[in-house]
């Protein structure tokens, strides 16, 4: 291991690893610094879902486009298993079956497909479709188990990438070309900061101007019956009016205004349902948002039931239990997806503040590269 590199990246989290990745395609000389002794945060504690459809019109969705190539082809060869692929939005509502049509309609959703409900019930029969009235499918999505995949992608970019990797020290202090912890200091022609939900850190000297704020929420994992089997992921009304491909369009007011009446609870908490299954059988489920830059570590039962209320509305569940519970946490900017700062022609500071990390960071990590 050298103590000079072209590159010196800050964070282990799917951000860090993805410009590590490019830098590395790029033939330039890498290392990674992580304070823990594996990636702990939002890359592990979210679900796996490299998401497509919903993302935010513009650069948001362009790089999640990009972005889920990229896991397409670095799955396979760093031993990553695609647990399941595509997307299932199923509309409750009449006023959710409008959001659909007009989505369906914009460039964002080329090559997703509506069907009634009788159709795609036999298509996705875990699905409740008799509640529905309306569906849309999208092909794009993929869904990776995001505890192991983290980490296999680590250490494929060390074995196989040559990208050097320095665990259990954190960062202390950025002082271009320097990177320095409590037991080495490492020289970098260029620095990326990808600290993720700890921008309080290292990070925070250089974001002192940014509105940051963090987004704290509930998941799980849950066991259905046996044999129970997903087709796709699931998303369903109360994500329509969160995800901003939808939720900016005009249509999708009406569905808001039903939704404040009808799931207030829900909205308040922020609750929106994703669901996803694992090669065990087991679904991750969530989530709920709630702002604050200090999170308590203590989990509210009626927000998961608000979750789960939505989840057996959804899905066809004979029996349903939970087995594990989970706080996960992102950092937020209301005004972009994600954050970069240049204090210094050898510095970037990248911070994804939307929850988007696993779906668009290869394609952001590209753009970062391109523009330095």
């Amino acid at each position: 291991m050298s103590d000079s590199y072209d590159v010196v990246v800050v964070g282990a989290g799917i951000v860090g690893l993805a410009h590590a990745w490019v830098a590395s395609r790029r033939g330039l000389r890498v290392a990674v610094v992580e304070r823990d002794s594996r990636c702990m945060g939002a890359s592990v504690r979210n679900f796996g879902f490299i998401t497509v459809t919903g993302q935010g019109e513009g650069n948001t969705w362009r790089r999640a486009m990009r972005s889920r190539h990229v896991w397409e082809q670095l799955a396979p060869a760093a031993g990553i298993r695609v647990e399941h692929r595509g997307l299932w939005v199923m509309g409750r509502r009449p006023e959710a079956a409008a959001v659909l049509d007009a989505f369906a309609r914009t460039e964002m959703g080329e090559r997703c497909e509506l069907y009634t409900p009788s159709a795609a019930a036999a298509l996705a029969p875990e699905l409740r479709t008799e509640q529905a009235h309306a569906l849309l499918y999208s092909p794009h999505e993929l869904r990776v188990e995001s505890r192991q995949a983290i980490p296999k992608l680590a250490r494929w970019l060390e074995r196989e990438v040559g990208v050097d990797f320095i665990w259990n020290e954190e960062v202390l202090d950025v002082s271009p070309p320097l990177v320095s912890t409590a037991r080495r200091t490492l020289q970098g022609e260029r620095v990326v900061v990808c600290t993720g939900a700890d921008w309080r850190g290292v990070a925070s000297a250089f974001l002192s101007r940014r509105p940051l704020n963090l987004t704290n929420l509930q998941m799980m994992k849950v066991r259905a019956q046996d044999g129970f089997a997903l087709s796709a992921a699931v998303m369903s009304d109360l994500s329509l009016v969160r995800y901003r491909g939808y939720a900016q369009l005009p249509e999708s007011q009406a569905l808001l205004a039903v939704l404040q009446d009808e799931q207030p609870e829900a909205l308040a908490h922020g609750v929106h349902l994703i669901a996803v299954q694992g090669a065990d059988g087991a679904l991750v489920v969530g989530d709920s948002h709630h702002a604050g830059a200090d999170a308590s570590p203590f989990l509210q039962a009626e927000v998961e039931e608000c979750i789960l209320g939505e989840l057996r509305a959804v899905l066809n569940l004979e029996s349903l239990r939970v087995t594990e519970r989970w706080m996960g946490a992102y950092p937020v900017d209301e005004h972009d997806d994600v954050c970069i700062e240049a204090p210094d022609p050898s510095v970037r500071v990248v911070v994804v503040t939307s929850g988007t990390g696993a779906s668009t960071a290869f394609a952001l990590a590209e753009d970062v590269f391109d523009r330095w």
